[in-house]
Formats: structure tokens, C-alpha cells, sequence
């Protein structure tokens, strides 16, 4: 299994065993979208089983991901959307995109989001901007100016309201990178 996928089981069960994996495939269909994503990102043959998987989701409507769009290790993706994410935004590891979340940009580059972010059901994260490491961004937040580390922000526009404990949300983080 690509350790990429391994990760993403990982963050949506706790685990990544085999026998995970086949239930998460069945039940599970955001992470159903995870994997033919994943799988479209891979060389070779396996790009090709990936676009297959890609054509058969029927998610793939409801989660607009572009396959150029840099992603790390871990990424959650909640209630099986609707999320909207430029091809330009570049995703760090262990994020969570609630429902209803759109990462977009009007003039080209989109944001660049750290590790171990969390954001919220409803967020909007406009143009060229830099969400920090261990963020958490509230529900219904508009996110137009960079987050620093270690922040929580809500608000339209989004406002850091305190640096305490803002990862909490961030549950079975995926910590083999290598």
C-alpha cells in the first residue's frame, strides 16, 4: 500500500491495516475519493488504475481536487465535501477540510497551508497567502490574510483570537514522513 494512502487510513481510523483499508474502501466515501486521487498521482500502470477509480467515483463532483494540487501525508476530508481547492494551493500534512470548504484564488496562487491545520465547515481561504503550522480556523471564517503558527482564527475576516492549544482538533496525526 503507497504510504500516502497509508496515511490518509491512518487519519480517518487510527490505523492502516489491510482489513481497514477493504472496509474504509466500502463504506468510507470520502476516503474512496483519497485513494483514486492518490492512485491518479501515482507512475505508471497504477496512474492508469487510478484514472479508472477516478471515472467510476461518483465524488469526484462533489470534491474538486485537481490532481496537480501538492498534498502531504494525511489529509482528512470531512463529510465527503463539497470542498473546492485550486490547483495551485499546496496542502501540508495532517489537514483537515470540513464540508463546504473552498481554498481558491482569483489572480493565480492560492494558499499554502502548514501542517496539523484544521479548517472548519464553511471557510473560505482567498489568494496568496500562508496558513501556518497548528492552526485552527473556525467555522464560517473568511480567510484573506496569513495565520501565523500556533493560532486560532474565526471571523469574516478571519482574526486570531488565541494561540491556546489551536491543533486539538488534528486526531490520529500520521507522523512517518520518511
Amino acid at each position: 500500500m503507497n504510504k500516502y494512502i497509508k496515511s490518509d487510513l491512518f487519519r480517518y481510523y487510527g490505523k492502516s491495516d489491510f482489513i481497514t483499508f477493504i472496509k474504509a474502501l466500502l463504506v468510507n466515501a470520502s476516503f474512496r475519493f483519497q485513494y483514486a486521487w492518490r492512485m491518479r498521482q501515482s507512475k505508471g500502470l497504477l496512474k492508469y488504475y487510478g484514472l479508472i477509480l477516478w471515472l467510476l467515483n461518483r465524488n469526484r463532483k462533489r470534491i474538486d481536487l485537481p490532481v496537480q494540487t501538492k498534498v502531504g501525508y494525511g489529509l482528512y476530508i470531512g463529510h465527503c465535501g463539497p470542498v473546492v481547492v485550486n490547483p495551485t494551493a499546496v496542502i501540508g500534512n495532517n489537514v483537515n477540510l470540513s464540508q463546504f470548504t473552498t481554498i481558491g484564488s482569483n489572480h493565480g496562487k492560492a494558499a499554502v497551508i502548514g501542517d496539523n491545520v484544521y479548517i472548519g465547515p464553511c471557510v473560505c481561504v482567498v489568494e496568496d497567502i500562508r496558513i501556518g503550522d497548528n492552526v485552527t480556523i473556525g467555522a464560517g471564517s473568511v480567510v484573506t490574510k496569513s495565520i501565523p503558527d500556533n493560532a486560532t482564527a474565526v471571523g469574516n475576516y478571519a482574526k486570531v483570537i488565541n494561540y491556546d492549544n489551536p491543533g486539538r482538533y488534528i486526531l490520529n496525526r500520521w507522523t512517518d514522513f520518511n
